[in-house]
């Protein structure tokens, strides 16, 4: 998997950053599961057709977290399935700097990949294929990184 330093500093560097353009409801984030990050799905971008889905995750990194001095949460990437054969495609990265501000998003031309049980693919697939959901549903990106990153630090 890509880098996500080398994401977020590319992400930094380029110029036109933005806020973040969310589903006009807005987010709705749940916690999918910890690891090195703390990553969610936001199921208000949750599309199906067929054997295949796509959703936008949110991957938040530890309190603290810089590249070159500027503070980041983490970053969103869209995510595609192929629900029938278990794979999962990261399609871009784009960082979130502290604030909520999103850099544009850096393509992942990596090729789909079986998601392996336990990991990040393999937890996003769940909700996205099959609809599992268990925990709270949080509604803006600062609760979520709030949240993720108390999980993280426990």
């Amino acid at each position: 998997m890509k880098s996500v330093a080398l994401a977020l500093v590319a992400g930094s560097a380029l110029a036109g950053c933005q806020t973040a353009a969310l589903a006009p409801a807005g987010p709705e984030l749940l916690l999918t599961g910890v690891g090195r990050y703390a990553v969610f799905a936001d199921l208000s971008t949750r599309t199906r057709s067929g054997d295949h889905a796509r959703i936008r995750s949110l991957q938040v990194v530890e309190p603290g977290f810089e590249v070159d001095g500027r503070a980041f949460w983490g970053g969103w990437s869209w995510w595609a399935f192929d629900c029938a054969a278990g794979t999962a495609d990261r399609l871009d990265f784009a960082s979130v700097s502290e604030g909520g501000i999103e850099g544009p998003a850096v393509p992942d031309t990596d090729p789909p990949y079986p998601a392996a049980p336990g990991g990040d693919a393999a937890e996003l697939l769940a909700v996205t294929c099959s609809d599992a959901r268990a925990g709270p549903i949080l509604t803006t990106v600062e609760a979520a990184v709030t949240a993720g990153q108390q999980a993280l630090t426990e």
